[in-house]
């Protein structure tokens, strides 16, 4: 069958078919794809138009035995946490896949053993299957970082080294303490004084530089904090029992919360005591979920820029797996607040 019947039958274009229609060798078409520096101007362009005109696609895996890279970020996802609003990780996944594809790189979901933290890191990496990691567990204890870094292994952090703050391994984290510290001066502004806080157990670190912020807001206001702070686990159901103790013992007129399924058992506890959302207590949480935008009245909520975090990871990834290699550093990105009805009128 000769190349021309071969295009009229619908098979793929060949590279001999783009070497043929721009009349040039095959070593050359190889060049405009790999190593375009390599060709003058002209012929570069004559082998594009060939390669636009007769829609040829590279042979991915040919190119990855070559140049021994997949194109693979590996990623490691969790189960949802049951009797949680927490959605955060579907819009970073949403957004790394995509600006991962802009950038040439496919995400390779993965799984492993929910006790055993290196599941599934070590058999990709044997087999060489991802060019690259992103890393999103980063909690007190947690020894992937460690782990990958000790074998030498490309991998970009989502949060921030925690246990180790002179870690030199690429991060990208989202600043809770300003998100949080912002959502209190919201309150603030507001009129209101007795500001309680609902939070994480004191082992999680991400949940205590949330809390500094609501600290520091209210210290600087001259306002106390003692007895307006609980740290439960994250559940709507924690935050329901912790708003009503705090409500019976310390009578705030407002909540600050680490996260919006804390913030959801608020809003029951209100609702179960006929206490007005916004009106009678304001309620902010934490992560701008998609429960935040659509229970009523609205809750008010710091939203992390998920989307620029994931354009700081990839670009990251970027600066590791390029020739030559770029040292990252780490990226703290600063939150907003999104205002909705739960913050209530104005009280001064």
């Amino acid at each position: 069958m000769s190349r021309t019947s071969a295009r009229t039958s619908g098979l793929p274009p060949t590279l001999a078919d783009v070497a043929e229609r721009a009349g040039v060798s095959r070593q050359t078409v190889s060049n405009a794809v790999n190593n375009p520096d390599l060709l003058r101007a002209d012929t570069l362009l004559r082998v594009q138009q060939a390669i636009a005109d007769l829609g040829y696609l590279p042979n991915r895996a040919a190119r990855n035995l070559r140049t021994r890279a997949s194109h693979l970020i590996g990623l490691r996802i969790q189960a949802a946490q049951e009797g949680t609003a927490n959605a955060t990780m579907d819009r970073f996944v949403h957004s790394l896949v995509e600006t991962s594809r802009e950038a040439g790189y496919h995400v390779l979901l993965f799984t492993g053993d929910p006790t055993d933290p290196l599941s599934g890191y070590e058999d990709l990496l044997r087999s060489t299957a991802v060019d690259a990691f992103v890393v999103t567990d980063t909690y007190l204890g947690n020894p992937q970082a460690e782990w990958l870094d000790g074998r030498r292994a490309p991998f970009v952090a989502f949060g921030r080294p925690w246990e180790n703050p002179g870690a030199t391994h690429a991060w990208v984290d989202v600043d809770g303490a300003a998100g949080c510290e912002s959502a209190t001066r919201h309150l603030l502004a507001k009129g209101h004084e007795k500001i309680a806080w609902i939070g994480w157990r004191k082992d999680s670190r991400i949940g205590e530089d949330r809390r500094a912020g609501w600290h520091r807001a209210m210290k600087e206001a001259g306002l106390p904090t003692s007895g307006l702070a609980s740290r439960v686990e994250d559940t709507v159901a924690s935050g329901r029992e912790a708003s009503e103790v705090l409500l019976d013992e310390a009578a705030p007129t407002a909540f600050v919360c680490a996260s919006d399924t804390l913030a959801m058992g608020v809003l029951h506890t209100l609702g179960l005591r006929g206490l007005r959302v916004g009106d009678d207590v304001a309620v902010v949480g934490f992560d701008d979920s998609q429960v935040a935008q659509v229970v009523r009245p609205g809750l008010s909520s710091v939203r992390q820029p998920l989307e620029d975090v994931a354009i700081e990871v990839v670009t990251a990834l970027e600066g590791l797996l390029g020739r030559p290699r770029v040292a990252q550093q780490g990226v703290l990105l600063t939150p907003s607040l999104v205002v909705r009805d739960s913050s209530g009128p104005d009280r001064v």
